[in-house]
C-alpha cells in the first residue's frame, strides 16, 4: 500500500468538466487515484473522461459528495488552497510544506488526507477555508498569477509525490543503518574453531609449511580480524573450508 492511498484530492463546485478531466490527468502521473467531487455544476462527462487522458478511472470512480463536509469527516488533515488572505489569519505553507505535511500524515496507515481546491473563479469560502488546518499558497508571477484548476493540482501533487519518495528514500537508509547494527557477529569461540579449521586445511592443501604456520596464520587472522566477519558470512567461510576437505 502507498502513502498516496491515504490522500484524496477534493474539488468544490468545479464548473468545467474538462477540469475534471485535466486534474485527473494531474493526479495519476503524480500516483495520486483518490478524487472526491463536490457538488459539481456538472457531472462528470464525455469531456472529462476525454481530457482525462488514460488517467479515466480515476474519473469514473471519483466520489461525488454534497458538501465538502462530508466529503472530509473521515479526514485527520485537510489542507485548503488559497492565495494568503489578510483577513483570515491561518496557518500558511508553501507547496513543498504542503508536501511534507500530506506524507507525513499520510505514513499514518490510519490517516486519511485531504488537499482541497476551490471553485474555478472564486476559490474556497472563508466558512470552507475554516474547515481545513491548514492552508497553501503557489508562489506564481505576482504580475500573472492566473494557474488554471489543473495545473494548481499538477503543482501541488508533485510536491506531494517528491515528499513521498523523499520519505521512502529515508525509510531505506535507516533501514540499511538498521541491518547493520542488528547485525549478528560470532562469539570468540566459533572465531577459534574457524582459525583451527582454516589452518588445517591450509597445512592439508600444502599452502602453509607445518613447521612455521604461524606466520601466514598471524597474518590472516589480522584480515579476518580487521573484518569483522559476522556469523553468517563465517558460516560460509566453513562451508567452503568443509568443502575443500572433502575433495582433498
Amino acid at each position: 500500500m502507498s502513502y498516496l492511498d491515504n490522500v484524496k484530492i477534493v474539488l468544490v463546485e468545479t464548473s468545467h468538466t474538462g477540469n475534471m478531466g485535466s486534474a485527473a490527468r494531474a493526479m495519476k502521473t503524480m500516483g495520486l487515484t483518490n478524487l472526491c467531487l463536490v457538488n459539481p455544476v456538472i457531472k462528470p462527462d464525455s469531456q472529462s473522461i476525454s481530457l482525462a487522458a488514460g488517467a479515466s478511472d480515476i474519473i469514473k470512480n471519483a466520489q461525488i459528495f454534497s458538501s465538502l463536509e462530508h466529503a472530509i469527516a473521515d479526514c485527520t488533515l485537510v489542507i485548503g488552497t488559497s492565495a494568503r488572505s489578510r483577513s483570515l489569519q491561518w496557518p500558511y505553507l508553501t507547496p513543498k510544506e504542503c508536501g511534507d505535511k500530506i506524507i507525513q500524515e499520510a505514513s499514518n496507515q490510519h490517516a486519511q488526507v485531504a488537499l482541497v481546491f476551490g471553485r474555478e473563479r472564486v476559490g474556497l469560502t472563508n466558512e470552507e477555508l475554516q474547515k481545513c488546518h491548514y492552508h497553501v499558497g503557489i508562489p506564481a508571477n505576482p504580475d500573472y498569477s492566473s494557474l488554471n484548476l489543473a495545473m494548481s493540482v499538477q503543482v501541488l501533487c508533485y510536491e506531494i509525490r517528491i515528499s513521498m519518495l523523499n520519505l521512502e528514500s529515508k525509510l531505506l537508509e535507516e533501514s540499511k543503518d538498521t541491518n547493520i547494527t542488528e547485525a549478528k557477529f560470532p562469539i570468540n569461540a566459533d572465531i577459534e574453531r574457524f582459525y583451527q579449521h582454516l589452518e588445517q586445511t591450509l597445512l592439508r592443501t600444502g599452502f602453509i609449511n607445518n613447521n612455521h604456520p604461524g606466520q601466514i596464520m598471524g597474518r590472516l587472522r589480522r584480515l579476518f580480524t580487521r573484518a569483522r566477519i559476522e556469523q553468517q558470512e563465517l558460516n560460509i567461510l566453513r562451508g567452503i573450508l568443509t568443502s575443500i576437505d572433502k575433495s582433498l
